[in-house]
Order: structure tokens, then C-alpha cells, then sequence
């Protein structure tokens, strides 16, 4: 996908409107055109009283315009100029509402598509991508070519029409003054495309600069609860002050580019308007030119060559606007992720087979190694380990967040991999340790699990997740709108409220990724027994660092270095030498101290 045909994806469903503000240029510069051409006529055959003769080209229409001034009088000049440009501004009106309409439209789309592609993107693009610049390119980038297309791009057609139209005016009536009109022009656009060239290489530099500070601004804003309890405002504060400084650095270079560029343009812009000038002057006064020509010409080299000044600045722009097609063509050129691909329908009973699973992020670096194990259907597996032993891993191989690079799991006796996505997301729930809520009230929070649920669904949700009774509490109940992130509830009430938008979809596999950690003991067996009493045959898993958690599963695994090196129930698992009876020593010693100072 090249950048041009991003102009034509950006101009998808309102070609007409584009059309229409280009038909209204082409008319609007015609319009533009006629006005000098009517003075100069006007003053050399009406008021000069020049014969008729002199004109090669049009005859028939300039003896016809000859007698309206004759018939109606000199002072009829003054009326059809007025029609003129009051025609030339209509279409100048026209122009500019079209080329608004289609761009405001176009953008939106632009924004839906990008969007759309960056939620079907795999989970490893979103987990090594930076949220500020994907807000960057969703955003400033998106309305970058909005600005290009609605006032550049449109101006550029319509200099490009006008140098044309201008062009071919002055060379039917001299061409030798047409030559010495445009003599520099040829230099200035040399200029314009140096000057392009350059600003598409600092525009990226800028642009990049911008993406940096605003992934540092949307870090430190979500995570300001973090910055502010370890007091370290002043750090990161000169963290954004660096990446600002950077980005202002960027900007002055183009700042510096644009001032040479338009302090010599314009020097020569000038250096020709004045050759015009003089040239005009002495072929009027030696009889070579008309008084008309050198008006219309003085008029017409003011179209010509500012203009094609102003096209350097319609550059500068468009290789702005290339720089950021650029930034969304690479979040086009990612492949979307296949959610369909694979068996659609399928009764899940929940029988979960890994056979000499191997898998890591990197290809050296193995994450899971050579495991096989069985979770049993309509049961409790629990699974303990240390940070990094791969326990969230084989949640992500579950969900095909990620595909296993050797051996297989089964579910059901089905390959997962020939499972499509979709099913498995919904049909199995996952709560995570880090639970993330959105701006929106609690019961909306909990719904996500099953849009459109009744209220007495997410009532019923919010009970087994022991998470119903402190809704009530707040003022507003279930209408309590949630802070960005979840910020204004306790670590355990966004714990609860993620378990109960989970049990909502009554899910066939019921995952617990450490996510009753942020609960204290007594919420944790509230919530352990309510599901209990409601999972029926719901395959549980549940990954947690807490014993008295995992005490109650029908098996437990025990996982380290990507291995399985224990397992069995919990009763066995105290009385075997290994890691899991070294936590639960450790976890019973404090158990014990805490007991011993709540009695005092």
C-alpha cells in the first residue's frame, strides 16, 4: 500500500464532493482569469480607442463586447466586473465547503479504519507498541492530512490550474513578454523542490520527537497515582521537560528551513515582479506593448508568481502529510489478526491436554519448556510459581494470544490451533491480576462481560464476586461512574468488579490469573465459595501465590523455569520436599504472626 493510495482510501466514500471542489477551482481560476483580460481590453479598444484589427484571436466576440461598451455606455465596466467577482467568490465558496465536507468525512473514516485495524491487531503488536504514539498516529496524524487535503492539496490544484490557465493567456498576446515574466520561475521551483526534500526528512524527525513526548505525557497522566506515592514529580517532570526540549529542537529546524526558503523566494519573486515591471514600462513607452498588456500583465504575473511561490509552502505541507501517511501506512501494512480462522462452533466441556509444549517470546529464550499436563474437565487446577516461571504464559497459549511453537494442546481432543479465536475468547473468562476498568459507571463496568444483560444479571455477577454489597454503599449504587482506570475504587473493589464482569458471560473455562491477590482472606474465600456453589462443571484455573487459594483445587502444579516440578493436592504437596512446602512454611509463619498480633 503506497502512500497515494492512502490519498485514495483517505477519499473513499466522498469522491463526489472532491470532485465538485476541484470542478469549483477550475471554474473560480477561469473567472479569476477573465478580469485582467477584460481590463486590458477595456482599456485599449475602449478608452484608447485602438482599431479592432490588432485582435487576431476572438474577433467576433471582442467586436460584440465593443458594442455593449458603445451601446450601453464606458461606465458598464464597473457592473460586470462586480458580476465577475462575485461569480469567482461563489466558486471560491463552493470550493472551500466541499473540500471541508469530504475531508471532515474522509478523517472520520480514516480514524474508524485505523482504529478498527489496530483492535484486530495480535496481542504481541499491542504489547510492543507505545499507546501515546498509536494515540499520535490516530489523532495528529490523521488530521495532518486532513489539513493537507482541506486547504493545501486544495490550493496546490488550484495554482497548478492557474499557472495553466495564466500561461496560455499571456502567450496568445506576447510571448516574448511572457518569457522575460517568467524568466526565474524555473529557478524558484528548483528551489521549492530543495526545499520539500528537506522538509520531508526533519518533518519525520519532528514528527517521531512528538510521538516520544506524547507517549511520556500518557504514561506519567495514567500512572500519576505511581509518580506521586514515590514523590517523584520532580523526576519525571524533567523526563517530559528532555523529551519537550527535543521536540522544540525539531520544530526549529523547520522553523530555520522555512525562514531560508521564504526569505529567498521571495527575493526572487520580487527580483521578477520587478522585471516585469520595468520590461512592461519600456515596450509601453516604445510602442511594443500596449497600456492594456502591461496592466493585464502586471495582474497576470501576480497570479504566476506568487503562486508558485506559495506552491514551496503547499510542499512543505504535503511532505508533512506524506510523513504522517507514512506513520498510518505502517499501522496498515500490519496484518490484522484472523479471530474467525478455524472451528466456529464447538460444545466446550473443558478437558484441557498440553503435549511436550515448548514456546518463548524470543527464539532462544524458552518460556514453557517441554510441558505436559492434564487439566480435567469440570475441575480445579491450581497453579504456583515464581515471577517468570511461565504461569501467565500457558494463559496466553490458552486464549492464542500467542500459537505454541512445538507439541500441542487439546481441548476436547480438538488442536487449539485449529480452534478460531473468537470461540475460545468467549467462551473462556479470564481475570486478570491487573484488572482494567474504563470511565464509565460500575454497572456498564460489568456488562462488558454480556452486552445487554438484564440488571438482575449483573446484580447476580456482583454477589458471587462479593463485590454487590459495597456497590450499594456508594451514593449512586451501579450509576457510580468509574475514574479512568479505575482510580477512584480500592484495589480489591476493581478486582471484584473484573470477576464479576467475568462470571457474567458464564464462561466454560474459568481462568484466575492471581487475581485474588488484591483481595483480603476472607473476601477470597467468600468469592472461592460462591463460585463453588455456581461453577457447576465450569473448568477453573486458578494461578495464584497465595496456599490457602489453591488448598482447595482438585490438583495443584507446581511451575518453575518454564517446568513442571510438582504436582498433586494440596495435602500431598506439604508433605513432599519442594517449593511448594517452602511457601507454605513461610505463608503458615505469618499466618501465625498476624493471628498472634490481632489478638493483642
Amino acid at each position: 500500500m503506497n502512500k497515494l493510495k492512502l490519498f485514495k482510501i483517505y477519499m473513499q466514500g466522498n469522491t463526489v464532493y472532491f470532485l465538485l471542489s476541484w470542478l469549483s477551482i477550475i471554474l473560480q481560476v477561469a473567472f479569476a482569469a477573465v478580469l485582467p483580460l477584460l481590463t486590458a481590453f477595456y482599456l485599449d479598444y475602449v478608452i484608447e480607442g485602438l482599431p479592432l484589427d490588432e485582435i487576431k484571436r476572438g474577433r467576433e466576440f471582442a467586436v460584440w463586447l465593443h458594442g455593449i461598451f458603445i451601446i450601453h455606455g464606458r461606465y458598464l465596466i464597473l457592473p460586470i466586473i462586480a458580476v465577475l467577482t462575485a461569480i469567482q467568490g461563489l466558486f471560491l465558496f463552493l470550493r472551500g465547503k466541499m473540500a471541508a465536507v469530504a475531508c471532515e468525512n474522509s478523517s472520520r473514516n480514516l480514524r474508524n479504519r485505523l482504529y478498527e485495524h489496530i483492535l484486530h491487531q495480535p496481542y504481541e503488536f499491542q504489547a510492543n507498541t507505545q499507546t501515546g504514539d498509536l494515540i499520535q498516529r490516530c489523532t495528529s496524524d490523521v488530521e495532518t492530512v486532513q489539513g493537507f487535503m482541506n486547504s493545501h492539496a486544495v490550493e496546490a490544484i488550484s495554482i497548478s490550474v492557474q499557472v495553466i490557465v495564466v500561461l496560455f493567456i499571456m502567450l496568445s498576446i506576447n510571448p516574448l513578454y511572457t518569457l522575460l515574466s517568467t524568466m526565474l520561475i524555473p529557478v524558484i521551483l528548483l528551489l521549492t523542490i530543495r526545499f520539500f526534500l528537506s522538509m520531508m526528512k526533519i518533518f519525520l524527525a519532528a514528527d517521531e520527537a512528538e510521538g516520544e513526548m506524547s507517549t511520556a505525557l500518557q504514561e506519567n497522566l495514567s500512572g500519576v497515582r505511581v509518580v506521586k506515592a514515590f514523590a517523584a514529580q520532580q523526576l519525571e517532570i524533567t523526563k517530559f521537560t528532555d523529551k519537550n526540549a527535543h521536540y522544540r529542537d525539531r520544530v526549529m529546524d523547520i522553523l530555520r528551513l522555512m525562514a531560508g526558503f521564504w526569505s529567498s523566494s521571495d527575493f526572487l519573486c520580487m527580483l521578477q515582479f520587478a522585471v516585469v515591471i520595468l520590461a512592461g514600462a519600456w515596450g509601453a513607452l516604445n510602442g511594443y506593448i500596449t497600456i492594456g498588456t502591461l496592466i493585464a500583465f502586471s495582474s497576470y504575473a501576480g497570479m504566476l508568481i506568487w503562486p508558485v511561490r506559495g506552491l514551496g509552502q503547499m510542499m512543505g505541507f504535503m511532505g508533512q502529510a506524506f510523513v504522517a501517511l507514512g506513520r498510518i501506512k505502517e499501522i496498515f501494512d500490519y496484518p490484522i489478526e484472523n479471530a474467525n480462522d478455524g472451528i466456529d462452533e464447538l460444545t466446550i466441556k473443558g478437558e484441557i491436554i498440553f503435549e511436550d509444549v515448548s514456546f518463548g517470546y524470543e527464539a532462544d529464550n524458552p518460556v514453557i519448556d517441554n510441558i505436559s499436563l492434564t487439566i480435567p474437565a469440570g475441575k480445579t487446577t491450581a497453579v504456583l510459581g515464581a515471577t517468570g516461571s511461565g504461569k501467565s504464559t500457558l494463559v496466553h497459549l490458552l486464549l492464542r494470544l500467542y500459537d505454541y511453537q512445538s507439541g500441542s494442546i487439546k481441548l476436547d481432543g480438538v488442536d487449539l490451533k485449529t480452534i478460531s479465536r473468537r470461540l475460545l475468547r468467549q467462551r473462556i473468562g479470564l481475570v486478570l491480576q491487573e484488572p482494567y476498568l474504563f470511565s464509565r459507571d460500575l454497572a456498564d463496568n460489568i456488562r462488558l462481560g454480556k452486552a445487554g444483560a438484564a440488571d438482575n444479571e449483573v446484580m447476580e455477577a456482583a454477589r458471587m464476586a462479593s463485590v454487590h454489597e459495597s456497590i450499594r454503599r456508594f451514593e449512586r449504587g451501579y450509576k457510580t461512574i468509574v475514574g479512568e482506570r479505575g482510580v477512584t475504587l480500592s484495589g480489591g473493589q476493581r478486582q471484584r468488579i473484573a470477576i464479576a464482569r467475568t462470571l457474567l458471560r458464564k464462561p466454560s473455562i474459568l481462568i484466575f490469573d492471581d487475581s485474588l491477590s488484591a483481595v483480603d482472606s476472607s473476601t477470597d474465600a467468600a468469592i472461592r465459595l460462591a463460585l463453588k456453589k455456581c461453577r457447576g462443571n465450569i473448568t477453573t484455573l486458578l494461578i495464584s501465590h497465595r496456599i490457602t487459594t489453591l488448598a482447595e483445587a482438585d490438583q495443584i502444579l507446581v511451575m518453575d523455569r518454564g517446568r513442571i516440578v510438582q504436582s498433586g493436592r494440596h495435602e500431598e504437596l506439604i508433605k513432599e520436599d519442594g517449593i511448594y512446602q517452602k511457601i507454605w512454611r513461610i505463608q503458615s509463619s505469618s499466618d501465625s504472626v498476624s493471628e498472634v498480633g490481632d489478638q493483642k
